[in-house]
């Protein structure tokens, strides 16, 4: 099974809700040029806000990666995982599974709000962003639309 897969996790306080840093913030990639990985490795790419959303990235083993790939007749079907459960937006129903032919790739976003134990801490904030593509692809693949955009953020106020 050919598999590309980027998981870019932005991540961010109540500071970063409003004025400036929310204008930064939401200004970040969806998407980067995919460096030369082994197979079975994915790209990762962490923004936080308190590195000013620079992107740092790096590689994890892919059953590391929250997301269920598997393949089977010729496609591919992929669905993210929501971790941790106790996260906010709750999602009782969720988009089914996308199932991709060789040469398509899917976008799949999906963001959360945790709160510190017993309320000391403000809330945090998670955007996770998987880009999967199915097939050889070339490094630039993730710059451009996906075949497939698949939009799970909910409220988190």
């Amino acid at each position: 099974m050919e598999v590309t897969v980027q998981w870019i996790r932005t991540s961010w306080t109540k500071e970063s809700r409003g004025g400036e840093a929310a204008a930064r913030r939401n200004a970040v990639p969806v998407g980067f040029r995919v460096p030369p990985m082994q197979p079975a490795v994915a790209h990762v790419v962490r923004m936080h806000e308190s590195d000013g959303f620079d992107p740092f990235d790096g590689q994890e083993d892919l059953r590391k990666v929250d997301v269920q790939l598997r393949e089977d007749k010729g496609r591919l079907r992929v669905l993210p995982r929501v971790q941790p459960l106790f996260a906010i937006p709750p999602r009782p129903r969720r988009p089914p599974a996308v199932r991709l032919v060789p040469g398509q790739w899917v976008r799949w976003q999906l963001n959360y709000r945790f709160s510190s134990a017993a309320g000391v801490r403000g809330w945090s904030y998670w955007l996770d962003t998987f880009n999967i593509a199915y097939g050889p692809v070339e490094a630039d693949v993730f710059l451009s639309p996906p075949t497939v955009l698949v939009d799970e953020q909910g409220p988190v106020r």
